[in-house]
């Protein structure tokens, strides 16, 4: 007979394997793993499990396949852990740093009771309404982006849309991501205008005297002019907020990126140390220093015969790298991988020794997080908000100059022999979980929704007050919206939009994301469980 009973061990093993071949480049694929992954399993959990009999057919096939029914009000830990390696709407792009940072804070808000809403714009032939994990629940508006994932500009052509989706959801508060986001900035609009209490998320700095930034930091103030409160990353992005947007310091406040620390896990085995490898992951444009890159990594092989480098990313810059390790013939020793989608970041860094990030501006590097959570010792460049992130036997800086970042990776392949991998992960577990995070944003939220409620006038006062010429166009575009708002309450009430009625799942507390001791699936009107957690509803 080939029917198995599976034990707890055994689960936990079979995840195990599973999230390692998920690391791996060579098996991980678009939304699974490639043809063979079952036979590379077998042999994973027949090494860990001596004399398991665990074959990949039947018995590791058919476990995996089993029907979402059969976990219904059943304890099982691992549900998370599945979504983590399975889930295709997780973020891999350009703004990855921030969706991910999405997605963790929201993971962790509905562990604590809270329901959560994201409403995006529509990615490719995704769009309507979807759950990821934990009944985290993802509208993809039909508006398409045209530049940088950011949707054209329309004022007000979202406002039926958020309108109706606030309502639908019984939502009592608006956070809006991401300065740089059209849509979260009409989002805020809109819902100041209907009442709503709005808090926003800056990640970025900005400067005040080229062209760009100027025009930036006027629809920054815009948003910020009638927000309740805000939050930065970092203390320096705290001040370059209050700054551009003219918001009360006493308004804004610090809330650091995290790291999943469960993800980004050190290396097995310790790496040989008689080769040095240094990794590089960024985006190769000029604001991530890759510009100082071209100058150092030669002079780094010049005085280091036993140091390679792995850089990972893409953009305009690619080309002078490559330029660079021409003229120095260095393609032995530089290997460049191209873009690096965020599932296989691990296995990128856990084959290197030191991380090297050159950026020329950073509010709160999170890919510091994520490398020194797998064990590298940081060089990073000293600016922004950087030298709040690790504590200083984690990190070694350097000022935004080829020379004195070359004498920072000589300092670090000086003191690599103290750094313990494993010590730096568990140091990196205390100081940054998401868990953390998500309870000084609800702190965030107490207060917002504490704040007093202001008629029209109130608010128009604050738009004034933001410039001569620009104050007056504030007041207009929010009159309009106001306007707009009303015709919109005329033609179609509040009480004719039906409210949706919400997933319940259990409420979990202080536990990891993969340590969920049950779930409990959707209903339909007839009590059936509903299985399709993508299709449009």
């Amino acid at each position: 007979m080939n029917k198995h009973f599976w034990t707890i061990a055994e689960d936990a093993i079979l995840v195990e394997s599973l999230q390692e071949l998920n690391q791996n480049t060579m098996w991980k694929a678009d939304c699974g793993f490639k043809n063979g992954y079952l036979a590379q399993l077998e042999t994973m959990m027949e090494a860990k499990l001596p004399n398991c009999g665990l074959k990949a057919s039947p018995h590791i096939e058919s476990q995996k396949r089993k029907d979402a029914s059969g976990l219904f009000n059943k304890p099982f830990s691992h549900y998370y852990a599945l979504g983590e390696i399975y889930g295709k709407d997780r973020a891999t792009g350009v703004n990855a740093g921030v969706e991910n940072h999405i997605y963790y804070l929201s993971q962790c808000l509905l562990k604590l009771g809270h329901k959560v809403v994201v409403v995006t714009h529509a990615y490719g032939n995704r769009s309507g309404v979807r759950y990821m994990t934990g009944g985290l629940k993802v509208y993809y508006i039909p508006w398409r982006p045209f530049l940088m994932q950011n949707t054209l500009p329309t004022f007000y052509g979202t406002l039926p849309i958020i309108r109706t989706i606030l309502i639908r959801e019984k939502i009592s508060l608006v956070h809006g991501h991401q300065a740089f986001s059209t849509l979260c900035h009409e989002a805020l609009k809109h819902a100041r205008t209907m009442g709503y209490k709005a808090v926003f998320t800056d990640y970025s700095l900005y400067g005040f005297a080229d062209v760009g930034s100027i025009h930036m930091n006027k629809v920054l103030q815009f948003t910020l002019a009638d927000v309740s409160q805000a939050i930065c990353v970092s203390h320096t992005s705290k001040e370059n907020t209050v700054l551009r947007s003219g918001l009360p310091p006493e308004k804004v406040f610090v809330i650091p990126n995290a790291v999943d620390t469960a993800m980004f896990k050190p290396a097995p085995k310790p790496l040989d140390r008689n080769e040095i490898i240094i990794v590089v992951i960024s985006r190769l444009v000029y604001r991530k220093g890759a510009d100082l890159l071209v100058e150092v990594i030669p002079e780094v092989c010049r005085i280091y015969p036993n140091v390679r480098f792995i850089v990972g990313g893409d953009g305009p810059k690619h080309v002078r790298l490559e330029e660079m390790r021409e003229k120095h013939s260095l393609q032995d020793r530089v290997k460049m991988l191209g873009a690096v989608p965020h599932a296989q970041v691990r296995s990128v860094l856990i084959s290197g020794h030191i991380f090297l990030n050159s950026s020329l501006t950073e509010a709160f590097c999170i890919a510091i997080l994520e490398a020194a959570s797998c064990g590298l010792l940081t060089v990073s460049t000293r600016v922004g908000g950087v030298p709040e992130v690790l504590p200083d036997d984690m990190i070694v800086l350097a000022e935004p100059d080829p020379d004195d970042m070359v004498l920072a990776i000589r300092k670090a392949i000086s003191i690599l022999p103290k750094i313990d991998p494993q010590v730096m992960h568990d140091c990196m577990k205390k100081l940054y979980n998401w868990q953390d995070v998500a309870k000084r944003t609800e702190i965030v939220y107490d207060r917002t929704l504490k704040c007093s409620n202001q008629n029209l006038l109130e608010r128009l006062s604050r738009y004034l007050s933001c410039g001569a010429w620009a104050g007056k166009l504030f007041a207009l575009v929010m009159i309009i919206d106001y306007i707009l708002w009303y015709l919109l309450q005329l033609w179609k009430p509040a009480k004719d939009i039906d409210e949706v009625p919400d997933i319940i799942l259990p409420k979990i507390q202080d536990k990891d994301i993969d340590e969920v001791p049950g779930i409990i699936l959707p209903k339909n009107q007839d009590g059936k469980v509903l299985h399709d957690f993508n299709a449009d509803q």
